[in-house]
């Protein structure tokens, strides 16, 4: 008899397995990483459905439990929540401090993925009305309206993110190092290079509520509903909001996911103050953290604006002599179209591909933020590019090193790292007895007399500050601390209003609480110390010693028809403050805690006033 097809099949599979030692063809399973720490709402859940499964044994099951403990959660206050809370934060140290550091997986790209798509944001720009378009331009964004450039140049963009140096915030290319800065990004894409830090602002129910009027989940909130708002003919605050977060997820500062980030949400609550914010550093400071997250392998997908970087180039590098003779525009973006930037890639081409130009950023006057470029090198800040050396060994793990740590602490000032004079901008000084301030790496731009340095660091208002929490070494300027601890630690404080009560609560083991303003983003500690017969509580201010901003705040203390009272003043101090410092504190005796040992305290700190004025 002749064997059918399925019995010759079935012997070919049973040939290739002859040999194999059994259990072989199993899947093998993945090795599970060391789980991470629930949250306060799981620690709830779990003891809240054993207790309610105890008590309803005719109930349904996990899900009728499961819903009775939803239920109870949202009716709870923050006190009640407080135990839970603090609980979850114990596991989530306890976690970060036995857990091993996750080496970095560095990966070589060959094929780039980045959801930057300005020709999508243009089909956009297109159909929009005159009156949108003045609402747009009121924001600030009105440069955006000049978009001419349809699609990525990727083959550019992955060499240029070879050649991108995150920890000196540098382009390392035609053999000279160009450092980037926030007036680049004025120059190429028109967007304000001065004015406050982005920050987030606004009170949790309010971020809940706009969460909830974009839909946002956690994979984002949809692209292609946000289209479907900006097809709407009105030009109110919901159109801005809609429109801002729609530039920012196609073009400005798109993350790995497909939708737009939620967390954008955060700095859009009051649309009065958009433009107001100094929204080059902004940029530029996502686009070196996507590509560092990128690097580290922590994402597939390239973040940030990959056409600054595209258009940088273009204006940077010349290719023949044609530059000489070329106005510059700004912004930059208007210059650069679909047929301009054809040209330019056959250019490259013929000169044999990218980096066989010149460099000539000094020329053309990128980084200068203005537009008399060569009429006014004299009075303003020069931009050094300088010939790139072979480095060390050490050198290059040293800023390995640094880049695998950079995405998790966030500095916002990497090019005022010691040594990195080439990514930094100087003055031109005249008089050898005149210095720049020992803050410049945090900001500060004065130069002042030799002889003065002393007195002027003193009372600068950049000194440097640290991190409350202890897990961070962060260390910026009060202000730059603020837009870090809003953007890393949202959840690890409490927002407030000035001239309003607070009501906080201090577990037994918690011994300080980090207050953040929600105007003004100032940070506060309201520290707990323990004392024989009871607790000291004092509020302090983070910021340098010299600030002269006052703050009058007042502690209580109740207990029953009793209470405890303290009205101060929160003295200044450049992090946390160990120990009882030398400032006026409320001593809350011990029968005034909670039955679990809690400190429940009602808080107000008043409006910034001149000193001496009360």
């Amino acid at each position: 008899m002749v064997p059918g097809e399925g019995e010759c099949a079935m012997g070919k599979r049973k040939d290739q397995n002859i040999g194999e030692p059994e259990g072989s063809r199993k899947k093998k399973k993945k090795q599970v990483a060391t789980p991470r720490p629930a949250c306060s709402w799981v620690h709830f859940s779990r003891d809240f459905i054993k207790e309610y499964s105890a008590s309803h044994p005719e109930s349904s099951g996990l899900k009728a439990a499961t819903k009775a403990a939803s239920d109870a959660w949202k009716l709870m206050g923050p006190e009640e929540k407080a135990k839970y809370t603090t609980r979850a934060r114990e596991v989530w140290d306890k976690y970060l401090s036995s857990a091993p550091a996750r080496a970095p997986k560095p990966r070589r790209q060959t094929k780039l993925v980045t959801r930057c798509s300005p020709g999508r944001l243009l089909n956009v720009l297109q159909q929009l009305t005159p009156d949108q378009k003045e609402a747009v331009k009121s924001m600030g964004f009105g440069s955006i309206l000049g978009l001419r450039c349809r699609t990525l140049r990727r083959s550019l963009c992955l060499w240029l993110l070879e050649r991108f140096n995150t920890v000196r915030r540098s382009l390392e290319i035609c053999g000279e190092r160009i450092p980037l800065t926030p007036r680049d990004v004025e120059l190429v894409m028109g967007l304000p290079a001065s004015g406050k830090d982005v920050v987030n602002s606004g009170s949790d129910e309010l971020i809940l509520e706009l969460r909830k009027r974009y839909n946002a989940t956690n994979r984002g909130i949809s692209v292609r509903l946000l289209e479907e708002r900006l097809a709407a003919p009105e030009a109110g605050e919901d159109f801005k909001r809609s429109f801002v977060l729609y530039v920012m997820g196609t073009l400005l500062c798109p993350t790995a996911r497909l939708d737009v980030s939620p967390s954008f949400l955060h700095f859009l609550t009051n649309m009065d103050v958009l433009h107001q914010y100094n929204w080059g550093k902004f940029l530029l400071d996502r686009l070196v953290r996507e590509i560092s997250r990128f690097r580290q392998g922590k994402q597939r997908a390239v973040g940030g604006c990959l056409l600054f970087l595209q258009l940088f180039y273009y204006e940077s590098v010349a290719v023949g002599a044609a530059y000489e003779s070329a106005p510059v525009a700004f912004p930059c973006l208007f210059s650069w179209g679909e047929e301009e930037i054809s040209e330019r890639e056959k250019q490259e081409k013929e000169l044999g591909g990218y980096g066989s130009g010149e460099v000539v950023c000094m020329e053309r006057g990128l980084g200068m933020g203005s537009l008399g470029y060569k009429a006014q090198t004299d009075s303003m800040p020069l931009r050094v590019v300088e010939p790139m050396q072979e480095l060390s060994h050490a050198q290059d793990m040293e800023d390995q090193e640094y880049e695998d740590t950079f995405t998790e602490q966030e500095h916002a000032h990497t090019d005022g790292i010691e040594g990195n004079v080439a990514c930094a901008e100087i003055e031109v000084v005249t008089g050898s007895g005149e210095v720049p301030c020992g803050n410049i790496k945090y900001g500060c731009t004065e130069i002042v007399d030799y002889s003065k340095k002393g007195d002027h660091e003193e009372a600068c208002p950049y000194a440097p500050c640290t991190c409350p929490l202890r897990n961070c070494n962060v260390v910026d300027s009060s202000k730059q601390l603020s837009s870090h601890f809003s953007s890393k630690h949202w959840d690890s404080g409490s927002r407030f209003q000035y001239d309003s009560p607070l009501r906080v609560s201090l577990s037994k083991k918690e011994t300080f609480l980090v207050l953040q303003a929600e105007k003004d983003g100032v940070l506060f500690l309201l520290s707990k110390g323990t004392q024989s017969i009871g607790h000291n509580v004092v509020i302090t201010c983070i910021g340098p010693s010299s600030s002269k901003e006052c703050f009058l705040y007042d502690v209580i203390s109740e207990k029953g028809s009793s209470s405890l009272r303290l009205k101060s003043f929160a003295h200044s101090f450049p992090g946390r403050v160990e120990g009882l410092p030398p400032v006026d504190f409320l001593l809350v005796p011990f029968s005034y805690l909670g039955s679990s040992g809690q400190l429940d305290l009602e808080t107000c700190i008043w409006s910034p006033t001149e000193p001496g004025s009360e």
